[in-house]
């Protein structure tokens, strides 16, 4: 599924942008290994100039200690810790606030999300795209261990979500996406503390008409550990996340695009100047 501004696109020579991936980590002891290592593999067969920024959110087990173990395998990491109290969210902010890249991803630390669609996503970006969101629920698209539940109520929300916008992107609540690093920070400040980032993020994006491309992905449930999704703790911060950003769409749309067009401009200008 593509942008309708596809006229406006401006790609970039291959292998020219600085890729920042960043991967929060909680009690990932058992995944955070394969996962760093998955990623360093793809990502330097394909000679994308990268990092790893992996943020350790407040873990009781040894994740910070196994990650500390990579780095002399994988120099690319960055290990950083969430000083704040244990949220997907905050761990994400912490590690937006370390970033190098022109080209930034969130990736989970569980396995979940394939290294070729983090290529893949990449690739897109060079094409001239603002953001890339991975889709479980396209076309080409292959899911295995998703939780029957979980499946539902994402459905069912994702299809509110589709409506209130008015958007045919239909997997918004997917943490797994792309962005370029104006992007990121036109969305600034973010505020979600917990998975509701994920929303947060990609709908605060939406509203401000970037290009945004969305692929099929593969996705895999975690085989090892619990997920620290609570769905009816997350719901009543889904929804205020949620209203929070169709009101500014529908009240304040236009300071919102002015201000997004004076950052655009700006980091034009920085490009330039590179």
């Amino acid at each position: 599924m593509r942008s309708s501004r596809e006229s406006d696109l401006t790609p970039v020579p291959p292998n020219t942008l600085f890729y920042s991936i960043v991967v929060p980590a909680h009690n990932e002891e058992k995944n955070i290994e394969p996962t760093l290592r998955a990623l360093a593999a793809e990502l330097r067969k394909n000679g994308i100039p990268f990092e790893l920024v992996v943020v350790n959110d407040n873990s009781r087990d040894r994740t910070e200690e196994v990650v500390d173990a990579l780095r002399a395998d994988i120099p690319e990491i960055y290990l950083v810790s969430n000083p704040l109290r244990n949220g997907l969210g905050r761990a994400v902010r912490c590690g937006l606030a370390h970033v190098k890249g022109d080209v930034i991803a969130i990736v989970m630390a569980d396995c979940s999300d394939d290294p070729r669609d983090v290529v893949a996503c990449y690739r897109k970006i060079e094409e001239g795209y603002d953001c890339v969101f991975g889709s479980r629920f396209i076309r080409g698209s292959v899911v295995t261990h998703y939780p029957p539940v979980k499946r539902v109520v994402n459905r069912i929300v994702n299809h509110m979500i589709r409506l209130l916008f008015m958007t045919r992107l239909n997997d918004l609540t997917n943490a797994f996406k792309v962005y370029r690093r104006h992007v990121i920070e036109s969305i600034q400040p973010l505020r979600a503390a917990h998975f509701n980032i994920t929303i947060e993020m990609s709908l605060s994006a939406l509203i401000r008409k970037y290009r945004i491309a969305q692929i099929p992905i593969n996705w895999t449930g975690r085989t090892w550990g619990s997920s620290n999704l609570r769905l009816r703790q997350m719901g009543r911060r889904y929804l205020c996340t949620l209203l929070k950003i169709w009101f500014e769409r529908l009240l304040i749309l236009d300071d919102i695009l002015d201000e997004t067009a004076v950052n655009n401009g700006v980091q034009g200008e920085k490009e330039q100047t590179k």
